[in-house]
């Protein structure tokens, strides 16, 4: 629930702030006293465009700030977005539009992205007006008010089949694709079959090609790594020990050398230099490893020009692979992994695709179950619907009238997309079902149903909009709703009905309704009014400026609003007296709904509590 607002620099209102009501709260005003900046900022307020022109002339910026008492839905909007909910559980919404056009939203103390403010309003805040009455002779705004009407039994069967109707799609895609490039397909699995085929003939190892690096640079410098390996050996062990007499004879072994340190320390006696003898010891058994080692490698190295070139050909043998399908051995492997699994997609013998239509055939019998339960649904919500705002209709003065909502199946033509097979009829398998929806009105008794946008009137689609409104009120949940001039072209006892259904849609939900009808206006719980006045531009020869204020008006104060509204009998005493009477007519109605009201949920609840005894 919205529980106040300020708008400061929007059109005409420089800065003024409105108190709603948690019921009815209208807002009444002359033509062009800026009633419409109140819906514009209640728009800004729920993310919608933004606009330079609308920001007020001579202002840097216009600013819209709303208080919402914000339910689950809302807080949890906030709470993805890091915002803070006030101590009191209040959510602060704010926009602002700059002189430049640029716009900034911020919700609960942070700087959100404007679409934040869009999620927010679905939760909290539904705009009607002129405009949403042309939707609303659109085929596909009529079944999503069906179903928003049908609620989950709709919602849940649609959200299976959607589901359902994606794979089928995809699988029916795949299969055309699969037919279509058969050639296409079949030469790129040859290529594919034939570099797998040539992989497999070198067999290439991981990491091959670094080691094969490795061991001919080893056999290509096999006589300079011999020499060097046997003076290494020689100083360790002596010329008589390395392999190959590598070392000089008369030069002294590491070993030898290391052997008679110890020898002269283990002699002197001394604690302390005994001590070291064992550190030599362990440097004459690590020196003792390092030239057996040494040894090893010796016996191991091999100038064999035989091996060298069977390593070179190995080496040439991968270097064919790499330029064709990577830049190493570790690539080709890749290659050949993908190779082999898109082989697998590339399949298009009949087995395959007999499989995929198999598949596609059975999803179809699935998808089709699913669409006739959506329909179902609907027919079932479609006549309750209808009887509903029937029956609001003939409180609307429109007595004889009738709304038939039509669930009717969409035939598909020859040559359509998407077509399936419901109930043996190939009907089109849209992302909403099979259905079309279509609202038509009886204007009177002996008239033959017509389609909305043929069979009603300005003020009978008004009247017909509200009938809805008010028989979806207990199935929409969110909690304020905005009209704005939906009353236009109505008058007379039907504009009083109007005023008396907006009451009782105001009992479940925040109405907030812009009018110019004094017979709306009697009917709220609370009455703002848009006032304006000029003001002289700065200096004589300045331009005159209009500004509005808005003001909430005491019982008094509405009376001679009222009377203004009934033709601007405001300062006469008869309009003064109708007005009362208007007044008094909307007090004693709306008791008559409260008392209705109470004693019909005193019976539902002793129906409920009757057949739980039984």
């Amino acid at each position: 629930m919205l529980s106040e607002m300020r708008i400061q620099g929007l059109g005409v209102i420089d800065d003024a702030t409105l108190e709603l009501d948690p019921g009815l709260t209208v807002l009444t005003g002359e033509t062009g006293a800026g009633k419409t900046m109140v819906v514009t900022g209640l728009s800004l307020l729920g993310g919608g465009r933004a606009e330079a022109s609308r920001v007020a002339e001579g202002a840097r910026r216009a600013v819209v700030e709303g208080r919402f008492l914000a339910g689950p839905q809302a807080l949890a909007v906030a709470d993805e977005v890091g915002a803070d909910a006030d101590e009191d559980g209040t959510l602060i919404a704010v926009r602002t539009v700059g002189a430049d056009g640029r716009s900034r939203a911020h919700l609960g103390g942070r700087s959100v992205p404007v679409g934040v403010l869009g999620r927010l309003a679905e939760a909290t805040l539904a705009v009607h007006g002129q405009n949403d009455q042309l939707r609303l002779l659109r085929p596909a705004e009529q079944r999503a008010l069906l179903d928003r009407f049908a609620g989950d039994a709709v919602g849940k069967p649609l959200a299976r089949y959607r589901e359902v109707r994606a794979e089928w799609q995809r699988l029916a895609a795949e299969l055309v694709q699969r037919r279509d490039g058969a050639r296409r397909m079949a030469q790129e699995a040859d290529m594919l079959r034939h570099g797998l085929t040539e992989i497999a003939a070198v067999d290439p190892q991981p990491g091959e090609d670094g080691e094969l690096v490795a061991h001919a640079r080893r056999l290509a410098a096999a006589d300079d790594l011999r020499a060097v390996a046997a003076a290494a050996q020689a100083a360790l062990v002596g010329a008589d020990g390395a392999d190959g007499g590598g070392g000089d004879p008369d030069a002294p072994a590491a070993l030898a050398l290391i052997g008679d340190a110890r020898h002269r320390l283990a002699a002197a006696g001394d604690a302390e230099l005994t001590a070291l003898d064992a550190r030599l010891g362990e440097a004459l058994a690590l020196l003792g490893d390092v030239g057996a080692e040494l040894a090893s490698y010796l016996d191991r190295l091999d100038a064999d020009p035989d091996r060298l070139a069977a390593v070179l050909s190995r080496q040439a043998e991968l270097k064919a692979l790499t330029r064709k399908y990577a830049a190493d051995v570790d690539g080709v492997l890749a290659w050949a992994d993908e190779a082999r699994e898109r082989l697998g997609g590339l399949d298009t013998s009949e087995e395959t695709l007999s499989a995929l239509a198999a598949r596609r055939d059975d999803l179809a019998v699935e998808l089709a179950a699913h669409a006739a339960e959506v329909t179902a649904a609907r027919r079932e919500a479609a006549a309750r619907l209808a009887a509903d705002t029937t029956a609001e209709l003939g409180g609307l003065a429109m007595a004889d009238a009738r709304l038939l909502v039509d669930v009717r199946p969409r035939v598909a033509g020859p040559d359509a997309a998407d077509t399936l097979l419901v109930g043996g009829q190939p009907l089109v398998a849209g992302t909403s079902g099979v259905d079309e929806v279509e609202l038509r009105l009886v204007a009177h008794g002996g008239a033959a149903p017509q389609p909305l946008h043929k069979g009603a009137s300005g003020g009978e689609l008004s009247r017909v909009m509200l009938a809805l409104e008010v028989a979806l009120a207990g199935a929409d949940p969110v909690p304020t709703m905005v009209f704005d001039e939906v009353d236009a072209g109505v008058g007379g006892r039907a504009a009083v009905e109007i005023g008396r259904r907006l009451a009782r849609l105001a009992a479940r939900h925040q109405v907030i309704v812009v009018t110019h009808l004094p017979q709306v206006a009697a009917y709220a719980d609370r009455h703002l009014v848009v006032d304006k006045s000029v003001r002289d531009g700065p200096g004589q020869a300045g331009p005159s400026r209009a500004h509005s204020r808005v003001r909430t008006l005491a019982d008094g104060d509405r009376i001679g609003e009222l009377a203004r509204m009934l033709a601007g009998l405001d300062d006469t005493d008869t309009g003064r007296a109708h007005a009362e009477e208007l007044l008094g007519t909307a007090r004693a109605h709306r008791q008559a709904d409260r008392a209705e009201a109470t004693t019909g949920a005193r019976r539902r609840g002793g129906r409920k509590r009757s057949g739980s005894g039984s």
